[in-house]
């Protein structure tokens, strides 16, 4: 049986939660609710320097129980400082370190992390958890655009919305072509929903895991794993259902459906959505299309430079990155 770390990533309002808590029931593998601790760490690393050294790793320690959703884990504050500082001396180790402990809580062998934001920084997650498995939900742009619009959270402006998912729609393009099988498992919110066993069993499959039952009642674990002021989680506490598919339209006007489906409705159709309207070709949105078809150029280039400069700042001074666990 495998003990690789397993990230869920996606668009915001993509599944992610659900996806979460059906792992979360998995008697093997523990994933906790969102934290925030691991891409400020990894972006401030240079600021706690050797972690060689004990006093640094406790600096390091103290910084990640002292952020913001930390307490959602239900760990210790102390008894973590020390396991941190007893880990081995990497930022991955540091961070591994936590989601290990969040995993014996629940006395399992196996752990990971859920966060949306991970998309877009999957290069990070390889550098610091190498042998790390991802799972990556989809979900159509104009229902996470609706979803968005209803948290307390999200931007108010839709073309935001509309970005968000863009470029989330992006990341995922680029890692289906980037990571091999063994590392990428890339799954529809509406199959899940629609019929969660068999596609529970692929995932099981792509992680070396036998299937369980319970992972398609994720509902049983809602009150453990999902915080209770978390309540645009609501839904997590109901059973799994289709409900929410397409369900933009009632909860999108016809201007922000059009609006959606013009500026990318290409890739709604390469993940296999059908599009609604006639895609309109004003010139505010034609130069959207063309600032989004620019982007798409631009950012693996410039994933490559920063990846380049973070590989010279830390041979220069940066601690060592991956997890040792």
């Amino acid at each position: 049986m495998s003990d690789r770390p397993i990230f869920v990533v996606g668009c915001p309002r993509s599944g992610t939660t659900m996806l979460q808590l059906m792992l979360h029931a998995h008697p093997r593998i523990a994933l906790p609710p969102e934290s925030r601790f691991l891409l400020p760490a990894y972006h401030r690393r240079h600021e706690f320097g050797d972690l060689g050294d004990p006093a640094r790793r406790r600096a390091l320690a103290e910084f990640i129980t002292a952020t913001s959703h930390f307490e959602d884990l239900g760990l210790d504050p102390q008894a973590t400082i020390e396991a941190i500082v007893a880990a081995p001396p990497t930022l991955g180790s540091a961070l591994g370190t936590v989601f290990k402990l969040y995993a014996e809580r629940f006395g399992k062998p196996r752990w990971g992390d859920k966060r949306p934001l991970y998309l877009r920084h999957l290069p990070t997650i390889r550098r610091l958890f190498p042998d790390a498995q991802i799972i990556n939900i989809v979900r159509d742009g104009r229902d996470c655009v609706a979803s968005l619009k209803e948290t307390p959270w999200g931007p108010r402006d839709v073309d935001e919305l509309i970005d968000i998912w863009a470029r989330s729609a992006d990341s995922s393009l680029r890692a289906a072509r980037a990571y091999p099988a063994g590392v990428y498992h890339q799954l529809r919110y509406e199959d899940l929903v629609a019929d969660p066993e068999p596609h529970l069993r692929s995932i099981c499959d792509f992680l070396g895991e036998e299937y369980d039952p319970a992972m398609a009642r994720p509902s049983e674990l809602a009150a453990v794993a999902v915080p209770e002021y978390k309540t645009w989680h609501a839904l997590t506490r109901s059973e799994v259902t289709t409900a929410r598919v397409s369900s933009w339209q009632r909860r999108l006007t016809a201007e922000e459906t059009a609006r959606c489906e013009a500026i990318f409705g290409d890739r709604l159709t390469r993940f296999g959505y059908q599009v609604s309207t006639a895609r309109r070709r004003t010139p505010e949105i034609a130069a959207a299309r063309t600032w989004l078809a620019v982007r798409d150029r631009l950012s693996p280039a410039r994933e490559r430079a920063a990846a380049v400069r973070g590989r010279l700042r830390a041979r220069r001074r940066g601690p060592a990155l991956p997890a040792r666990l």
